[in-house]
């Protein structure tokens, strides 16, 4: 039965991925064009990526990140790959004045806003849980209560625009893994938050998206750092990841998983065979030291 398990689940997976991707959908980067874009978490790894991709499709961009030196280098690779104009603001989402910096310079530079593309994390260390309660509270003021003021500083002109909020999170905050609980413990509670304002939202008949991205193992210099001692798997590349949450920002999609099969399979196992998924996720880790 295990074994049937093993092979039933990737199967359905693959095929439930195949139907959903594989659907006609009218993704043109002209809908890109012009967009007035925030990327957070956009000096490097896939929030840079996204840059790089709406840069192409000539999006009107305003950047931020921790590190203002990789910033700037960025926002010069936007412009001459296209962008329709491209700026940054340094800062860390931990700070409760960042928030309302960013959208006033949206609204003074543009006059509103169509996107809003939350993507920063904090740091957290890949290991057994040590009762460090004090990390969890910044990891989730940085990973979570952040991710909600950008979103409540943005609601006015995003409702105005009719825009979209992209929530990059983690199959984590679906199905948790070892050595991860406080970094999976703010995944968790983007979802549940973002899931119940979308519900909220269709009621109230707002036309804002929520797009929930649920990401496997990427190749970005965190993740590969992070993790790549301890896990057996090969990560996916940060470039079609970022341009895959685009194309599902765009179309308005309520999620985007990615690696598809992967994601989607795991998923499935968590609700038909929670245990064996288990099993499988813990048999693909090493011990950390």
């Amino acid at each position: 039965m295990g074994l049937l398990l093993k092979v039933f689940i990737p199967l359905l997976g693959a095929a439930l991925a195949f139907y959903f991707y594989s659907a006609s959908e009218n993704f043109n980067e002209e809908m890109l064009r012009g967009r007035r874009v925030i990327v957070t978490g956009a000096s490097m790894g896939i929030g840079e990526q996204m840059a790089y991709h709406l840069a192409r499709m000539e999006a009107h961009l305003l950047l931020t990140a921790r590190t203002e030196a990789r910033l700037q280098k960025v926002v010069e690779r936007c412009l001459e790959l296209g962008a329709a104009s491209a700026r940054y603001i340094s800062g860390s989402m931990d700070s409760p004045t960042l928030p309302e910096q960013l959208l006033r310079e949206a609204e003074n530079t543009w006059g509103g806003l169509d996107m809003l593309i939350l993507n920063h994390i904090g740091q957290s260390g890949v290991r057994f849980f040590n009762g460090d309660v004090e990390h969890v509270r910044q990891l989730m003021e940085i990973n979570f209560i952040s991710y909600v003021a950008m979103t409540t500083a943005a609601l006015p002109m995003l409702k105005e625009s009719e825009g979209s909020i992209v929530v990059v999170s983690s199959v984590a905050g679906r199905t948790g893994g070892p050595f991860t609980a406080p970094y999976s413990a703010t995944k968790f509670a983007l979802d549940g938050f973002f899931s119940s304002l979308r519900q909220e939202f269709i009621m109230d008949k707002v036309n804002v998206s929520i797009t929930l991205c649920i990401l496997g193992y990427i190749n970005t210099e965190s993740a590969v750092r992070a993790v790549s001692h301890i896990i057996r798997s090969t990560p996916a590349p940060k470039d079609e990841c970022a341009l895959e949450i685009i194309r599902g920002a765009a179309l308005r999609r309520r999620e985007v998983l990615y690696p598809p099969l992967s994601i989607r399979a795991m998923l499935l196992g968590r609700s038909f065979a929670p245990e064996l998924l288990d099993s499988i996720v813990r048999s693909n880790f090493h011990r950390p030291n």
